[in-house]
């Protein structure tokens, strides 16, 4: 399935994509995006968060940005099980889409930040993804005529800071915005969007399959994190979320081993391979994993939804079709 695209300005060119406008009314709470303090950024802000966001100039080699990651035609992930990062070696996590972060309170796989702001700039200080620690890619802008220039005249206190970098690539991350999919359409009372198989799939998704204890609301996404039966030695949001009172202990506890944030589902046909790992190379595959309950039925500290659901194969393949029903139109400034 090929990625739909609504593009506002030059970014146009650099994003090898479909334009499609949308003509079909969406969910209104995806079309009036949130901002920090109610304060939407000015154009120009968004479009030097775009010019960022596609800079290589802000890692270490030169060669690696954000949209080094995260490609327009590949659902704002690349298409790999693990991105390379400046120092050739592949990273430890798979990397997950940037559709509808606005509406988001956590960030990355384990949600170790909570901005969207603190999110932009992490993989940046990161010496694995863009090797430019501390402050060292602001002061690297300042050294570029027309950054310095355009920081100084939107951020005329401050100019080329890290901060304004986060706000900047912020603003522009904002604007990523997915709607409009035949699954609104077809909620919203237009019964021919879907295909009797998605219709099937979407009476699966929200019963028997017992998909939306997780994958809940406009986005598809409770927001929490969940130990699914994926196996492997990385454990997740028990780094972050300890138990208090067994701080003093010579070895850490930890809450939720092996547990990880819900991805949105929207667009999600675009955005393979899934889990954290990027273990599961189809859709197809995902909901077989689910149906036997994970890789590893007896994991320890697993969810207690996830267990086997006893599905047919016909059932995971209108799973399949709503999934990919899911699939609406970007709206990228």
């Amino acid at each position: 399935m090929k990625p739909m695209f609504t593009f506002i300005g030059s970014v146009a060119a650099m994003m090898a994509a479909a334009v499609v406008i949308s003509t079909a009314s969406s969910p209104a709470a995806l079309t009036a995006v949130p901002h920090p303090g109610g304060r939407p950024p000015s154009a120009a802000e968004i479009q030097l968060g775009r010019s960022l966001f596609f800079e290589p100039r802000l890692s270490s080699n030169d060669k690696v940005s954000c949209g080094t990651c995260h490609k327009p035609e590949k659902g704002f992930a690349d298409g790999l099980r693990f991105s390379v990062g400046v120092t050739g070696r592949p990273l430890r996590r798979h990397t997950p889409h940037l559709y509808n972060l606005a509406w988001n309170h956590t960030f990355f796989w384990d949600g170790r930040v909570s901005s969207l702001e603190e999110q932009a700039v992490a993989p940046i200080r990161n010496p694995e993804e863009m090797g430019m620690p501390a402050d060292t890619a602001a002061a690297k802008l300042r050294g570029i005529d027309t950054y310095a220039a355009t920081f100084n005249e939107l951020f005329p206190k401050s100019g080329v800071t890290m901060g304004n970098i986060a706000r900047a690539l912020a603003a522009f991350e904002r604007t990523i915005v997915t709607h409009d999919s035949p699954a609104d359409r077809y909620a919203a009372g237009d019964l021919t969007a879907l295909d009797e198989r998605a219709v099937r799939g979407r009476n699966l998704f929200m019963g028997r399959a017992r998909c939306t204890t997780c994958h809940s609301g406009l986005n598809f996404t409770d927001g929490l994190f969940h130990n699914t039966g994926v196996m492997g030695d990385d454990i997740g949001r028990a780094a972050f979320d300890r138990v208090g009172e067994f701080q003093m202990r010579p070895y850490p506890f930890f809450q939720m081993k092996r547990a990880f944030k819900t991805p949105s589902l929207r667009n999600v046909a675009l955005t393979a391979p899934y889990q954290h790992d990027g273990s599961e190379a189809t859709l197809l595959e995902v909901v077989t994993f689910y149906n036997k309950g994970g890789r590893d039925p007896q994991s320890y500290g697993k969810a207690l939804d996830i267990r086997p659901l006893n599905l047919t194969e016909s059932d995971l393949q209108d799973l399949v079709a709503f999934l990919e029903s899911l699939t609406g139109v970007t709206d990228v400034q």
